[in-house]
Parts: C-alpha cells; sequence; structure tokens
C-alpha cells in the first residue's frame, strides 16, 4: 500500500506516528474549490491523541503529498460490546477538506488594512490588472502574509508567480473570498488557484491548467472511461441584463449577449443584480460574462474515468487540464477535469477516478448547488 496517513497541528508538525488500522480512504481533490475526504480509523488511545481540534490531516501517496488540510470532524466515535456497536477499542471516523478551506471561510474587507470597526460603505476595487495578480492581491491582504495579524493564516504564503492570465477587474465587498477569486480566474483565462504544502508552509498558487486534449484520451476501447452521461440542451441564459447598485446616481445598466448561442436556440434574458456602482472598469460586464459562462453550458458531459498505466491523475493530467472523451456514439468531447478521486483501503488497494464535464458535471445533489447558489446571492445582498 502506497498511501500513509500523518497528522499535523495548524503549524504543520507531525504530532505522532502514521495513523495504523486504518481503512476506507475516501479523497477528492476539486477544481477551484476546496477537496474533501474522509477516513475510518481503528479507535486506539495513541490514535484519538491525535484527532484534536485544530489538527490536520496529511494524506501521501507514493511519496509525494496527495492532499492535505484541517479536519472538519476530527471525531465521529462508536463503541459498544456485544453486537451492540463497534467492537472495543471502537471506530471513529474523521472528515477533512484541503488546506484551501482555509482563504474560503475569509470575507473581502473593503479596507482590509483597517479594523472591522473602521471598515468604509465602498467596495475593494482593482481595475485593469492582471488576473493571476489580482487574485494573489485578494487573498493576500485578507489572508496572507500582507493581511492585519488577527486575520493571518499561519505558516501561509503565497507561491511564485506563474505569469498567467489576462487583464481583468474586480469590485468586491464582503464576500466569500474564493467568490470573486473564481470569477476573476474564469474571465481571466480559465485559471485554476489551489494549494500545496511544500516542507513547513502552505503555498497558495494562481496556474495555468494545461491543453491535453492531443495526450489525456479517453474512451471505452483504452478501458479508461468508466461511466458517462451527455445531454445537449438549451442554454438557461443568452442575455445577461447586469443592473448596479440601486443607491448608484445613474444607476448603471448592462447588457453582456451570447448572440451565437441565442442564433442557435433563442434569446434567454437573465437578471443580474451587482452590488458595482458603475461599469467604468468593467465590474457590471464581468459579472454578465460570469452569468454566461455558469448558464450557456448546451452540452453538459459528466464522466468518470479511471487511471490506467498508461493514462494517471496526476502524472499525466491536473485538475483542470483540458482532456478528450470519446463517446460510443463517435462524438469526441473536450472538456475539463473537474475533481480526481482516491479511493483506498488496506485489503482492496487503491483507486483513481476523475470527474470530467462541464461546470453542471458534478456528483452533488441538486439541491445541495441550489444552497449554494442561494447562499452566494443572499451574501451579496447582505453585503450592500
Amino acid at each position: 500500500m502506497a498511501v500513509q496517513l500523518l497528522v499535523t497541528n495548524r503549524n504543520l508538525a507531525v504530532q505522532g506516528d502514521p495513523l495504523i488500522d486504518w481503512s476506507n480512504l475516501d479523497v477528492t481533490l476539486s477544481f477551484n474549490e476546496p477537496g474533501s475526504g474522509s477516513v475510518d480509523l481503528v479507535a486506539h488511545a495513541e490514535v484519538m491523541a491525535q484527532l484534536q481540534p485544530g489538527n490536520r490531516i496529511m494524506v501521501i501517496r507514493d511519496g509525494q503529498v496527495w492532499m492535505a488540510g484541517p479536519m472538519e470532524v476530527p471525531q465521529d466515535y462508536s463503541w459498544g460490546i456485544a453486537g451492540d456497536g463497534e467492537p472495543p477499542p471502537g471506530k471513529v471516523t474523521v472528515t477533512f477538506t484541503d488546506d484551501l478551506a482555509l482563504p474560503a471561510g475569509y470575507l473581502t474587507w473593503p479596507s482590509p488594512g483597517s479594523a472591522w470597526s473602521a471598515q468604509p460603505g465602498t467596495s475593494r476595487k482593482i481595475t485593469a490588472t492582471n488576473a493571476e495578480l489580482i487574485i494573489r492581491t485578494l487573498v493576500n491582504e485578507n489572508c496572507g502574509p500582507g493581511a492585519r495579524p488577527d486575520r493571518r493564516i499561519p505558516n501561509f504564503a503565497l507561491g511564485p508567480v506563474a505569469g498567467v492570465g489576462t487583464t481583468v477587474s474586480v469590485d468586491t465587498r464582503l464576500e466569500r473570498l474564493l467568490d470573486p477569486c473564481r470569477r476573476v480566474a474564469t474571465d481571466g483565462g480559465g485559471l485554476g488557484i489551489r494549494t500545496r504544502q511544500v516542507g513547513s508552509q502552505i503555498l497558495f498558487e494562481v496556474y495555468q491548467p494545461a491543453d491535453r486534449t492531443a495526450t489525456a484520451r479517453f474512451s471505452t476501447g483504452l478501458g479508461n472511461l468508466r461511466a458517462f452521461t451527455f445531454k445537449r440542451s438549451a442554454p438557461t441564459v443568452t442575455h445577461a441584463l447586469v443592473t448596479g447598485a440601486d443607491n448608484a446616481v445613474p444607476r448603471p445598466y448592462v447588457e453582456v449577449a451570447d448572440t451565437t448561442a441565442a442564433a442557435s436556440w433563442w434569446r434567454v434574458e437573465q437578471l443580474v443584480d451587482s452590488s458595482a456602482d458603475s461599469n467604468d472598469n468593467g465590474a457590471l460586464t464581468q459579472e454578465g460574462k460570469q452569468a454566461l459562462a455558469e448558464g450557456a453550458a448546451p452540452v453538459e458531459l459528466a464522466t468518470v474515468t479511471v487511471d490506467t498505466e498508461d493514462l494517471c491523475a496526476g502524472r499525466d493530467f491536473g485538475l483542470g487540464d483540458r482532456v478528450t472523451v470519446a463517446l460510443p456514439t463517435g462524438l469526441e468531447v473536450k472538456d475539463l477535469v473537474r475533481s480526481i478521486r482516491l479511493q483506498a483501503s488496506p485489503q482492496d488497494g487503491e483507486t483513481v477516478t476523475s470527474l470530467i464535464g462541464s461546470p453542471d458535471a458534478t456528483t452533488d445533489p441538486q439541491m445541495v448547488r441550489l444552497v449554494r447558489e442561494l447562499g452566494r446571492r443572499l451574501g451579496r445582498i447582505e453585503a450592500r
């Protein structure tokens, strides 16, 4: 078994020996989202001593950190005797995420260098700037080394500049930090964001996913296509009608259209309510583009692939990379790797699968996605 589990504290110091007697490890890495994981452990005293609030789990595969991050539920413990539960010493299930969840817990302050009591009624604007630099700036000033001391994430640093992305703008106020980062990443060239544990630091990085459509191919004939669903449907929006802040005088209105989709299908309008007070730097246009990106996807593909000796996740392709899926119908679809899932147990070994498809390609129930969207919208309303 090439998988090893270690526990560290928030300062990344290993807390004891590798975790033993584990089973049912299930770890999913997600593109531009915090990952998720769970593992079952026999509740030995020395194991329970490591499963404390604030500690982290490192999943090491083939000598490399596969995922590392804080425990969300460090102890889900069950015990029983005479068939009434898990036999002594019991079983504990640990649920964890990756370190991208740390900046995800922050809001975008209008004036990051000031105390909360001194925050102005305006928004944080960065105009006509490289997308990578905008993302790095938002993260740095809200939770990175450049943030107020009480808001800094311990041992958190910005990785080297990758030199990727196009020129965009951002206008944000008290949003979840990763929300504007994702908008900028999408509008600025389809960028990726991630964290990596390197030595004693957690590095935040912006990167450009690769086009691997010529080398990363999945099909039934190659034996690496396990399942798929394919749907061609009408777009949910072709014309984004964006309105600015209701207290702006005059209130700005911007229309962002996908005329190609409207000509192929029909016109579908969607109201986008923005908190930006003008479109001088393209903030309203950016939000309209985001709405089109989320709704103008007439081809929806959700594909589950499996690693083979010739094509492996993490080695031959990664999160956000564009790959090719050859469907049995003869159609070839090129789309993004949305998530990569590792399942392992000492008895059954490892299985690595990837989810490839449009933004709607997800294993989340529809209600979960709806709640997330409503939460995003309510957050922006409250921030006004």
